[in-house]
């Protein structure tokens, strides 16, 4: 199982998440300002949230639709 990395932009307040090494992908808005990132075989290899922090003041937290199987390493 690979690593997530998690990077955050705080001056463009972008949160960025790579699933193992940043790979070149292909990006799609799935929700208001969330992006998702695709390998050429569909695999999703990370997601990408505009608005970040604005967004969490806002909201008190939000859900991102998408669905995960997480295990301790």
């Amino acid at each position: 199982m690979e690593k997530m990395r998690f990077f955050y932009d705080d001056e463009g307040d972008v949160l960025d998440i790579s699933i193992g090494k940043p790979k070149k992908a292909k990006s799609e808005e799935i929700g208001n300002d969330i992006i998702v990132r695709k390998n050429n075989r569909g695999k999703v290899v990370g997601f990408t949230i505009l608005n970040f922090e604005k967004r969490s003041e806002k909201e008190k937290g939000f859900n991102i639709p998408v669905e995960a199987k997480f295990e301790i390493a």
